[in-house]
């Protein structure tokens, strides 16, 4: 049997702190990364990252965490993944829940790579605001 591709099975750990907020889930996700990596969620500019430049490091990453994963319900949906070199995309589907109930769909490309000690270098989501906005829905009621 093959071993698990080093990319994707970081990309599984991320997704899975991500969507199961354990206790502790933030530092545990902060720790996936190596020292200095980053996350460009969406790549370029953004309402989530004004200068398009990421999240770097341990305190960029952990203010991204607090300001779109803390509160919101995740659920992601993967339709495939592909990992080549230090890297892998998944392709899929991002289910949100905000605290009021709302929701939104986030459909993309999600690529992770991985420095030679397994540590996430970087995470780039390939994604359109304006797309995922336009699926926002108000909560029943």
């Amino acid at each position: 049997m093959a071993e698990e591709h080093p990319a994707r099975a970081a990309s599984q750990r991320s997704m899975k702190l991500v969507q199961e907020k354990p206790e502790g889930a933030r530092e545990q996700w902060i720790a996936l990364f190596a020292d200095d990596g980053w996350i460009e969620d969406p790549v370029g500019v953004s309402p989530l990252d004004p200068e398009g430049k990421g999240h770097h490091g341990p305190e960029g990453i952990g203010a991204f965490w607090d300001a779109t994963i803390a509160t919101t319900g995740i659920n992601f949906e993967l339709v495939d993944s592909f990992s080549c070199g230090n890297e892998v995309a998944n392709i899929g589907r991002i289910h949100t829940t905000q605290p009021d109930g709302s929701t939104a769909l986030c459909e993309g490309v999600f690529v992770y790579r991985v420095n030679d000690d397994g540590k996430l270098q970087c995470l780039r989501a390939f994604w359109e605001f304006d797309r995922m906005m336009a699926t926002f829905a108000s909560p029943p009621g």
